[in-house]
């Protein structure tokens, strides 16, 4: 990967050799998956218009982990009585809505990435670089995709701080080694965005 730089004419530009394009589609597709089965509407919602608007979620937290750390509880159940309804009500009234912007912002990542250049299909040595040009706007749906691709990511590596990051990358298991140098390099392409932004 070339790194994101700002051009004097505007825009934010990387190139990303057709695999690391690939590899970051799969896993931004992987989850908008898991979001967009989360946001599916009940069969039997009572209120339609609640549904247009993006209320009227569920009021229980997640099972899947990646999906609890990408949409959390508003409130600690211990940070003061009543917390555990005051949290039910919030993800009713927001999580719908939270959850659709995250699809939002990973579509763009994906929009970005096909604009660029990036093939259907599995990627071959024959697949041209993929250029992606950011504006402002798409930046921002960048670091916010990437932010919830590496989270989703710690999660099923179990990462949750930089010593845990250190024994996952110095794991015997070869895939979990394998994962957590993805995770690094989701690091440095948001930190290379980042960067170009000064």
């Amino acid at each position: 990967m070339k790194p994101f730089k700002k051009r004097r004419r505007g825009g934010t530009t990387a190139t990303f050799e057709a695999a690391e394009a690939h590899l970051l589609a799969s896993l931004t597709s992987q989850v908008v998956e898991l979001l967009r089965d989360r946001n599916a509407a009940g069969e039997s919602d009572p209120d339609p218009l609640a549904v247009q608007l993006g209320l009227g979620g569920p009021a229980e937290p997640p099972e899947d982990p990646v999906l609890r750390r990408l949409l959390p509880d508003a409130y600690r159940a211990e940070s003061f009585r009543g917390a555990d309804e005051d949290a039910a009500d919030f993800r009713r009234l927001t999580e719908r809505s939270l959850t659709s912007l995250k699809v939002q912002n990973a579509e763009t990542l994906l929009a970005s990435l096909i604009t660029g250049g990036l093939t259907p299909g599995l990627p071959t040595e024959d697949d041209p670089q993929v250029e992606v040009e950011l504006d402002a706007a798409e930046v921002q749906a960048w670091l916010k995709a990437l932010t919830d691709v590496r989270l989703s990511l710690a999660v099923r590596l179990g990462i949750e701080t930089d010593e845990d990051a250190q024994l996952v990358a110095h794991s015997d298991d070869e895939a979990t080694a394998a994962m957590a140098e993805i995770y690094d390099w989701l690091g440095y392409v948001q930190e290379s965005l980042v960067v170009s932004l000064d």
